[in-house]
């Protein structure tokens, strides 16, 4: 299947990266707002060994429709910004191409967008797209579940300069019926990303941690949802929804 990336950043870069390893995906091209690396080919700059075109473009070079146009893509994997939705949403609905948004946080207008686009395209959003986290919150909802009186803390560490407090930190608590004050954050470093949730039962403590060690765990998860949505119809999907059968069979 044909992929286009939006946004070129850390994450972005290491997703691609993912991609152009897997022989069931082809990386098309990438859009990002800035010039730099305009016209050249992200295996190239990645160093990797690929045919796959990957171009590289700029959002103040072509518009969304002729590039759809004249590289047509299956599916368009977001780490951009969270109005980015807005650039390529209603292009790539009509088109029926697959929208996988790896947005950390959307307001409640971006939301609703997502839901509109929904009723014509496949449409999936996680604040955190690697899978080893969100196993990590089945793992926590089922054990509240067993547990439901038990003190919970969440705490989440990040690189130094992440503003605010993580999406998935946040999802973490509303999942868990935690307030958003019950969550510790910490910024130090170059820490990926590290998500922690302490259970304190009486005379015992639970202890459940995902820790990215690399960035290219959010293309693992891309895959992942791609795979897993392969035989969808149109709607909005979570990782809950690509999760749940495997916990049930």
């Amino acid at each position: 299947m044909k992929v286009g990336l939006i946004g070129f950043g850390k994450a972005g870069k290491a997703v691609a990266n993912v991609i152009l390893q897997s022989n069931e995906y082809s990386l098309e091209w990438v859009l990002r707002q800035s010039t730099i690396l305009e016209h050249r080919h992200v295996p190239e700059f990645l160093g990797i060994d690929s045919k796959e075109p990957g171009l590289i473009f700029s959002t103040s070079s072509i518009e969304i429709e002729e590039l759809l146009s004249k590289h047509p893509v299956d599916i368009i994997i977001d780490f951009s910004s969270s109005n980015g939705i807005y650039s390529y949403g209603k292009a790539a609905a009509s088109r029926k191409i697959i929208i996988i948004s790896a947005i950390s946080h959307y307001d409640e207008d971006e939301k609703q967008f997502l839901s509109e686009l929904s009723s014509k395209t496949i449409v999936f959003w996680s604040p955190n797209i690697s899978l080893g986290v969100n196993y990590l919150m089945f793992a926590a909802k089922l054990l509240k579940k067993i547990a439901p009186w038990v003190d919970i803390e969440i705490i989440e560490e990040h690189f130094k300069g992440k503003p605010g407090v993580s999406g998935t930190a946040i999802k973490l608590a509303k999942e868990l019926d935690l307030e958003e004050t019950e969550i510790s954050s910490i910024r130090a470093g170059g820490i990926v990303s590290k998500h922690e949730i302490i259970f304190g039962f009486p005379y015992q403590t639970v202890r459940l941690i995902h820790e990215a060690i690399s960035r290219e765990a959010f293309g693992n998860g891309v895959l992942f949802v791609a795979d897993n949505l392969a035989d969808k119809k149109e709607g909005f999907y979570t990782f809950e929804d690509l999760l749940s059968p495997y916990f049930t069979n």
